[in-house]
């Protein structure tokens, strides 16, 4: 039988309708930016297999890296115990970040922003500070698929189903820009009004503000100018309000910088870190904080601990796929590689018949009236292309030759002339 048909007898794929779904594409393997399917016919993959994929498939890097560890220690209870690759991990990546002291693994990317809401609002339970109970987002954002992710992104219109269950988020308009938008200014002004009236109303019972960086991931690659995000961040600071990075989609290149704090000249009181920390191997995710927060649970008391966690926390092979891949992403050919990705989406997006088109690093989105029908004629010329809503992104694999983006964005063209 098939594989799509033993598939289908079996599995219940995410976000997906099954009754109205297009037939599944099998995957045998895959190498570099390209996946093959079972006819071994290959598809560059423009959106890193959901963000997730840096280096390319099958980095023989990365995948000797996991299978040393397993042969040392595949896992161990990371409570009362500790262990090599989580603590080198840890050691390599706070020079990138600095300000930061502390990492709290989990294992995705939902769970990461979880562990920071629950870290936030107990920082001012702590401190006997119980009138806090609010947060702030951003209408549109999206930060996952758990109970308080879903409430931060309850405006994001994945959730719509569960909004009786979410506890209480104020949120702010998002002023998505583009190339050539000239109201970006009004819509700057709109929002930061709105965040004016909410901190004036409830600033003192705001626990944390919750944002992607300049960029909202699901929500169609929307993006804004890291100028407006520093004034919020200025503003909301004024109140004592905690500030929190979902640097999820955003972090480990990108957005043209190793993190997309390092544009906006802000150190946010958390992180949260997936997707790209193992290069695309292993789930692993990283909520990374202060010394200021964590010093608020450094006490005698048991009940001021943070009680959290998993059994897989801190796995150690997921930690020797993320040191493999930090290490990959620190070499100055990777950088190399991510700024002739950006130079290669300016250079050839300004030629598409599309609107609202947009470019922060390796990230390159428009906007079309029938995207579905666009998605089906690019997996037909081997584009993995996964539309969101009427907005269609390139976020392809730092593997990508600038040769295979004008290959890609040729046909792209071609088929835009056809739809």
């Amino acid at each position: 039988m098939p594989l799509k048909e033993r598939d289908c007898k079996v599995l219940w794929h995410p976000f997906t309708q099954a009754k109205t779904a297009e037939p599944l594409i099998a995957i045998k393997r895959g190498y570099g930016s390209y996946l093959y399917d079972t006819d071994d016919k290959p598809y560059l993959d423009l959106i890193s297999s959901w963000w997730v994929n840096l280096h390319g498939h099958v980095h023989p890097g990365i995948a000797k890296a996991i299978y040393a560890q397993s042969l040392t220690l595949e896992h161990v209870i990371f409570a009362g115990f500790t262990h090599e690759p989580a603590v080198q991990l840890c050691e390599k990546l706070q020079p990138l970040l600095p300000g930061f002291s502390k990492f709290f693994f989990s294992d995705n990317g939902s769970t990461a922003v979880e562990v920071a809401l629950k870290m936030a609002y107990q920082y001012w339970h702590n401190q006997g500070v119980r009138k806090r109970t609010i947060f702030l987002s951003f209408d549109g954002g999206y930060h996952g698929d758990t109970f308080g992710a879903m409430s931060i992104g309850g405006k994001s219109g994945f959730h719509t189903l569960f909004s009786d269950l979410f506890f209480s988020v104020l949120t702010i308009p998002f002023p998505a820009t583009w190339d050539g938008d000239e109201a970006i200014q009004n819509k700057e002004a709109y929002a930061l009004e709105v965040l004016a009236s909410h901190l004036s109303t409830s600033g003192d019972a705001i626990v944390a503000l919750v944002l992607e960086p300049l960029i909202q991931g699901a929500n169609g690659m929307q993006m804004c100018r890291p100028a407006f995000v520093e004034q919020v961040v200025h503003l909301v600071r004024n109140y004592g309000i905690l500030v929190i990075f979902d640097e999820v989609m955003t972090g480990f290149g990108r957005t043209g910088t190793y993190f997309c704090f390092e544009q906006i000249n802000i150190i946010p009181d958390f992180i949260c870190l997936a997707k790209g920390l193992t290069g695309g191997f292993l789930p692993l995710a990283l909520t990374v904080t202060t010394e200021k927060v964590y010093k608020v649970f450094w006490d005698d008391a048991l009940n001021k601990s943070f009680a959290h966690g998993h059994s897989y926390t801190a796995n150690p092979l997921g930690c020797a796929a993320a040191i493999a891949s930090l290490d990959l992403l620190m070499e100055p050919s990777t950088m190399q590689s991510i700024q002739a990705i950006h130079d290669a989406h300016t250079k050839a997006i300004v030629n598409l018949p599309v609107k609202h088109r947009r470019v922060t690093g390796t990230i390159a989105a428009f906007d079309l009236e029938n995207p579905q029908t666009f998605k089906r004629k690019c997996l037909e010329q081997g584009l993995l292309i996964r539309p969101l809503g009427n907005a269609v992104y390139l976020l392809p694999p730092y593997s990508t030759t600038v040769s295979e983006l004008e290959k890609a964005y040729e046909k792209i063209n071609n088929i835009l002339k056809i739809i």
